[in-house]
């Protein structure tokens, strides 16, 4: 063997860096989650009203300002993450509800179901306040920073529509993710909650419009 040769890298090295890169990418997703948990405890405490300090958001959290920092450049981007983070928590809670469905067009009706929920008096003041704050960013449900929402909840309707024989399953639920957020939106502003009619209604508009789309193109309705 020649004296100068170069053996080759050790796994040992690779296993210690894929366990230090592993080890901090768990510290820090930790810390994001006290943020995240930690800001919108503080919006609700303060309401629409009053926007929160990041000194206080830090000290709930139990973190220090270079902690924050380390993630978010902004306490505007903290309350984005927030709108973002109540967007995936959604998703989960209507696709756990739709879980309990088998027949295709009752999921249909269960995505409403639960999305309008969200309209009840609780629920509804954590998000109107997180909207106020996250205002300047222009975000609202349908648009902005939460925009994702109604994307993320299309994508739950791609399979039921699909059994429902919807042509562009995709495309279709897209429309009625976007009509039902925005449904769901005007709801949260006017401090109100839809009837069991209104939201039987809304779950016939969807099923209505997939029907719509079962149609060859130019065929009369």
């Amino acid at each position: 063997m020649k004296k100068n040769a170069i053996l080759p890298e050790s796994d040992l090295v690779g296993r210690i860096a894929r366990k230090a890169v592993a080890e901090r990418e768990a510290e820090y997703a930790g810390e994001i989650r006290r943020l995240l948990d930690a800001a919108l405890d503080q919006v609700r405490r303060c309401g629409a009203g009053a926007r929160p300090r990041v000194a206080d958001i830090v000290a709930a959290a139990g973190l220090s300002n270079d902690a924050f920092y380390r993630h978010f450049p902004s306490k505007d981007a903290l309350m984005a993450a927030v709108l973002a983070d109540g967007a995936e928590r959604l998703a989960e809670y209507v696709a756990h509800r739709m879980s309990k469905e088998e027949e295709p067009r009752s999921r249909v009706r269960c995505w409403v179901a639960a999305i309008l929920a969200q309209s009840e008096p609780a629920l509804a003041a954590d998000t109107r306040a997180v909207l106020c704050h996250t205002g300047a960013l222009g975000a609202d449900l349908v648009t902005g920073q939460a925009g994702s929402a109604p994307r993320r909840l299309a994508v739950l309707l791609h399979a039921p529509f699909a059994e429902l024989g919807v042509a562009e399953p995709e495309f279709a639920a897209g429309l009625v993710a976007y009509a039902t957020v925005g449904k769901l939106s005007e709801y949260l502003w006017s401090d109100t909650e839809p009837t069991a009619a209104e939201v039987a209604r809304l779950g016939d508009f969807c099923l209505a419009a997939a029907a719509a789309a079962t149609r060859p193109s130019g065929s009369p309705p």
